[in-house]
């Protein structure tokens, strides 16, 4: 790689000198003689294909190059800034990433305030976020492949922390047949007859597949003759809203569509509905390190408050 020829002392110099309006403020400002400062900014321009700054009267003006020299000099020294202040957070024994492994059960908006909580206090670690599901969740736990785990299960031997209930509905489009057979009336099933497991058995059902490598697992009431199988809530959606099918999902998931008559909530029969407790849980306590820990405690305090 090529040696820079311009040192960052003199990018900073010229900055500062540019900010200053003069050599004498520069000077005071770098606690510098304005001897030295004069002479820093000679060899830059000498050092460069065409000059930055040229003196006018006592003012220092910037020429044209020197304009757009200015910008990226001020990016440079600002990522030099950051990269120091990344090495003495490595130091610390701040994580440069973690991971965070989130079940298909929870909607990723509603942690969004807590990431960005904590992206103002760790800027400079990075998230990384696996959307997992069934199976796919526990594995992720279990070896490790992420540093803090929000799902349905706490396996032997961890420890799980309640934050937030995942309700299952069967929705389905208003135009469904399913809604023909059971009558006409209230989403509620206030007026309706109520579908029974047996009659959800002749009608196309979306299920979820399993994300983990081990056991392969299909999420939802699995008496349907006919499944499709989907990897991600959203696209259950887009079939839905389709009119092709039915599916149980989480109600945050839906909720938006069944306010706007996209979908409709099944009128099902007493005790078809699931409420699935959700918890998170670190892969590793002793060994999560700060970033992972407090990143552990705005997941909590976020979904606990918008229960």
């Amino acid at each position: 790689m090529k040696t820079p020829r311009v040192s960052l002392e003199q990018w900073a110099t010229f900055k500062a000198v540019v900010d200053a309006g003069s050599f004498a403020m520069a000077a005071e400002q770098l606690n510098k003689s304005q001897s030295s400062v004069s002479y820093a900014i000679a060899r830059l321009n000498e050092q460069l294909p065409q000059p930055v700054l040229q003196l006018e009267g006592r003012r220092a003006v910037l020429t044209e190059e020197g304009k757009a020299l200015y910008r990226r000099a001020s990016q440079l020294l600002q990522h030099a800034e950051e990269t120091e202040e990344f090495a003495q957070m490595l130091s610390a024994g701040v994580e440069s990433e973690v991971t965070l492994a989130l079940d298909n059960l929870l909607d990723l908006h509603a942690i969004i305030p807590a990431l960005d909580q904590f992206s103002a206090q760790y800027p400079f670690t990075r998230i990384r976020i696996l959307e997992t599901s069934l199976s796919g969740t526990e594995e992720a736990l279990l070896e490790k492949k992420a540093d803090i785990v929000i799902g349905g299960k706490v396996p032997v031997g961890f420890a799980g922390t309640p934050v937030r209930q995942a309700r299952m509905i069967a929705v389905a489009h208003p135009d469904h047949p399913l809604f023909q057979r059971a009558g006409q009336g209230s989403d509620q099933g206030v007026g309706q007859e109520c579908i029974t497991d047996w009659e959800l058995k002749s009608w196309r059902q979306i299920v979820l597949r399993d994300t983990g490598q081990r056991r392969e697992q299909d999420a939802g009431w699995l008496g349907s003759e006919q499944r499709w199988t989907v990897s991600h809530f959203a696209s259950s959606l887009k079939i839905l809203r389709s009119g092709l099918a039915f599916a149980f999902l989480p109600e945050d998931w839906v909720a938006e569509d069944l306010r706007e008559g996209r979908l409709r909530k099944l009128p099902l029969a007493e005790g078809t509905e699931r409420i699935i407790q959700l918890y998170l849980m670190l892969s590793s306590k002793e060994g999560a390190g700060p970033a992972t820990r407090t990143l552990a405690s705005m997941l909590t305090s976020c979904l606990s408050a918008s229960r």
